[in-house]
């Protein structure tokens, strides 16, 4: 079955859209698009944990616009709706708070959160965990990884599940058990 041509455009403006607000970005080695990044993070739910719905894999994409760009929740209501534009709300950590403060704060919104920011959440712990294998940063996702599939342990979703098992199965993979 094939998806309504309004469903396809919303994920194409998605990508567009996150293409421009990170442009000027690079992944922590200094020389990969960031945009890479938030392409692989919507492969991985539609590919990997097969989440067919437009709204959550534009959700996906736009991840980290609001926390890393100018892009700010009216943009992305205004485009996307106020569904996505709620959504990235809750994927995005709010960088006025002190480091400590502001990972519980995302913690506990992640473990509340409804299936599709979870599910967006553990692509983006995915693809962070694979992107950083044998870098100065794998340490730095082990642990994050560990603290937000605890957090979303607690309140994981029956939707969730799945991309949670995936998820902590490559975490064990990589050496980490116990996640």
């Amino acid at each position: 079955m094939t998806q309504p041509a309004a469903d396809f455009d919303l994920v194409r403006r998605a990508i567009a859209f996150a293409a421009r607000a990170h442009r000027n970005h690079f992944r922590k080695d200094g020389a990969t698009p960031y945009v890479s990044h938030v392409f692989r993070v919507c492969l991985t739910v539609r590919h990997l944990f097969e989440v067919a719905d437009p709204r959550v894999l534009a959700a996906a994409v736009l991840h980290d616009t609001i926390e890393d760009t100018t892009t700010d929740y009216d943009d992305l209501e205004e485009q996307f709706g106020p569904e996505v534009a709620a959504w990235v709300a809750l994927l995005s950590k709010d960088k006025r708070q002190e480091d400590h403060a502001r990972e519980a704060a995302y913690q506990a919104a992640l473990a509340a959160a409804p299936w599709q920011v979870q599910v967006c959440k553990l692509a983006d712990v995915h693809d962070n965990l694979t992107d950083a294998l044998g870098t100065p940063q794998q340490p730095r996702a082990l642990s994050r990884a560990r603290e937000y599939l605890a957090a979303l342990r607690s309140n994981l979703k029956p939707e969730a599940r799945g991309p949670f098992e995936i998820v902590s199965r490559l975490l064990e993979q990589i050496g980490e058990p116990g996640a």
